[in-house]
């Protein structure tokens, strides 16, 4: 399909999913789902006296996360939220740039840290709010993505939500709001009450479960691979999900490396692999008129791209190379596998999901509104999230 030129940063009207749920009348999805609109209602109910009392009660969940939605995306698209950073890149306040490609990011290291062998790491347990692991060198920086997000948290906590689900929910929502494909959700994530050893609590894990973009030690390509077979992936969904460096910048004071991937690094697309084929790269040796200092790197003729060498390894390896001109050709193969590839990072290791959460679009917006509402004149305390069978896919 032809590429999509799309400007480098856009700030599109809150929206509470993608294109796709949109297209779909609200009925009609209750109706899947097994939930008619009389079922939902306003999405909950509430006395006279409940809301004296301070109570908001039986939110429906699929409004509870389109809610949740509405004010993700209004930290992303609001240009005074906080991203710290010393390259002052474009976007949100801060220098750090945009938050969207930090909320995808966290769910990345949230979930990356699985072990299919050890049975021990995932995104359960919302452990990097702890140390060691928020100390981590591969989570430098999401510091800041988790403090945009404790408000969210304290906002619903009322519901049961917890910070494991929201954070994986922030880097879904990050995706699809970023022109991204539709992405299933299930809630159900567990929040570590404290600090534990991976033999004695199997949601923490040890350092080293991340990627290092030098190879560490050996070639990039098997490092990789190294990485993510670890989790169950093959090559092919280890190019897909290589896709997401399509978003956002490397951070000399993060990472140590420097540049965004791709032109557009507000817009999930498939120009990432566009670029690792298309443009020639070389080795990094001079920045800002002065000697490069950071770690091995790769830039493109216009020294303005960057590609890091695990990056290059899906080009100087065939096996991945076949997969990065596939995605390149077909931007709807590579949706679709990273939608698949991507459900798989986020769910490994988690064991009470429940079923998907079927998303509502935007004919949902008035309900969610009643909701912030609620919520602001009930105190949201002693609530329950209504529970019934038969209402998800």
């Amino acid at each position: 399909m032809a590429a999509r030129q799309l400007p480098a940063r856009t700030l599109p009207r809150a929206r509470l999913f993608s294109h796709t749920a949109a297209k779909i009348p609200l009925s009609a999805r209750l109706a899947v789902a097994g939930l008619g609109l009389g079922a939902v209602g306003v999405g909950f109910a509430i006395s006279s006296e409940q809301t004296q009392a301070g109570a908001l009660e039986d939110i429906a969940e699929p409004i509870l996360w389109a809610a949740i939605r509405h004010d993700l995306e209004h930290i992303m698209d609001d240009e005074h939220a906080v991203n710290p950073g010393k390259d002052n890149f474009h976007g949100n306040t801060g220098g750090g740039g945009d938050i969207g490609p930090m909320f995808v990011r966290l769910a990345w290291h949230c979930s990356g840290t699985f072990c299919g062998k050890a049975m021990n790491g995932g995104s359960d347990g919302g452990t990097m709010r702890f140390c060691p692991e928020s100390g981590h060198g591969g989570n430098a920086g999401l510091q800041h993505a988790r403090a945009l997000l404790e408000p969210v948290f304290a906002k619903y906590k009322f519901a049961g939500v917890t910070h494991a689900d929201i954070y994986v929910f922030a880097g879904n929502a990050a995706i699809e709001h970023m022109g991204g494909p539709a992405l299933s959700f299930r809630a159900g994530r567990s929040d570590a009450k404290g600090t534990a050893k991976p033999e004695d609590d199997s949601r923490f894990s040890p350092d080293g479960r991340l990627p290092d973009a030098d190879g560490r030690g050996i070639s990039p390509g098997e490092h990789v691979r190294d990485i993510f077979y670890r989790m169950g992936f093959n090559d092919r969904e280890i190019v897909a999900l290589s896709g997401a460096h399509g978003l956002g910048h490397c951070h000399t004071d993060r990472s140590g490396f420097w540049g965004p991937w791709t032109l557009h690094p507000t817009t999930f697309s498939n120009e990432y692999f566009r670029s690792l084929e298309n443009d020639k790269w070389s080795k990094k040796f001079e920045h800002e008129g002065k000697p490069w200092t950071g770690p091995e790197q790769y830039e493109n003729e216009g020294k303005n791209l960057m590609m890091l060498p695990t990056d290059m390894a899906l080009t100087w390896d065939p096996a991945f190379r076949k997969y990065v001109k596939l995605y390149k050709d077909c931007e709807d193969t590579f949706f679709a596998d990273f939608s698949a590839a991507w459900t798989k990072l986020t769910e490994n290791g988690c064991k009470n999901l429940g079923n998907a959460i079927p998303n509502l679009g935007e004919e949902a917006e008035n309900k969610v509104l009643e909701v912030h509402a609620a919520i602001k004149a009930a105190g949201a305390t002693a609530v329950s999230v209504k529970k019934k069978s038969g209402w998800f896919w």
